[in-house]
């Protein structure tokens, strides 16, 4: 009963987000086009602006897609303060922030980050990868949610694109679903997705 108590809300504070359905081609940030060829569910929330956009098929209590298109120096992987902790040095931010230079590892530690707000992460895999065009990292790792006890399992991929006037653009996705049925049955859906991201020129 106390799993169900949590859930429970889950499914209430999600309702209160806004729940379109979308196919064919979409586009994050006005950088990062992907094509759907299954319908996807796009959540965002009325209160807060994500710097990703967020799908899903079941909700997203139970699975979600993230992508983040064009991130530049100095800005933030997502908007909520981080509950994780960290060595004690003012100067840090408090929330994954990407700056140029990381080397993959150090890349792959921002998303580590950004889902240890939600319980206890570990990566179980980190290899060679190209998203969107460009040389970078697939990882895997698994996530034991806090909220509900839940045991997450979830994927992710990251790159880098040299840009002109920014230096640097970050490029990313991540997948992450209960490891029990959902994740298996759903993860070929968003592989699909991720294969198909591309970058779009910039602007301007």
């Amino acid at each position: 009963m106390k799993r169900l108590v949590p859930f429970a809300l889950a499914l209430v504070l999600a309702a209160c987000a806004n729940v379109s359905r979308m196919d064919g081609e979409q586009v994050v940030n006005e950088r990062l086009a992907v094509h759907l060829t299954d319908a996807w569910n796009k959540v965002s929330d009325p209160w807060d602006i994500d710097p990703y956009d967020t799908w899903t098929q079941e909700g997203i209590p139970l699975d979600h897609l993230r992508f983040w298109g064009g991130v530049r120096p100095g800005q933030p992987l997502m908007t909520k303060p981080a509950v994780f902790s960290r060595a004690a040095d003012a100067k840090e931010p408090r929330v994954p922030t990407f700056r140029p230079g990381l080397p993959p590892e150090k890349l792959v530690s921002l998303f580590e980050e950004l889902y240890a707000t939600a319980g206890t992460v570990t990566i179980t895999k980190v290899q060679p990868a190209v998203f969107a065009g460009q040389n970078g990292v697939r990882f895997e790792f698994t996530l034991a949610r806090r909220r509900d006890d839940l045991d997450m399992r979830g994927v992710g991929w990251v790159a880098v694109k040299a840009d002109p006037t920014w230096g640097e653009e970050l490029y990313a996705a991540t997948f992450v679903a209960p490891k029990l049925a959902f994740y298996q049955r759903l993860l070929p859906m968003a592989e699909d997705v991720v294969q198909s991201a591309r970058i779009k020129p910039a602007k301007g």
